[in-house]
């Protein structure tokens, strides 16, 4: 995976957590870096559900009305 760019961004974080944050020695930028991804990636998926809860209670209504379109084919 090629390196990222990074950009210095200034962060307003509660003193006891940063101070306790260093105590550890916690990259404090790798942390922040994750934790921004992984709040992204939620928001992601909560944009997608939104943008395609029409096709997904289609298909559930579907499958509530007719069953799985294999389940003849299944072997369990």
């Amino acid at each position: 995976m090629p390196a990222a760019h990074r950009k210095p961004t200034n962060l307003s974080l509660d003193t006891s957590l940063l101070r306790e944050a260093r105590a550890l020695k916690v990259n404090l930028s790798r942390a922040a870096e994750e934790g921004v991804r992984a709040a992204v990636a939620e928001a992601r998926a909560t944009v997608w559900r939104a943008e395609n809860a029409a096709a997904l209670e289609s298909s559930n209504s579907f499958v509530e009305a007719h069953g799985l379109p294999l389940t003849r084919y299944r072997q369990f």
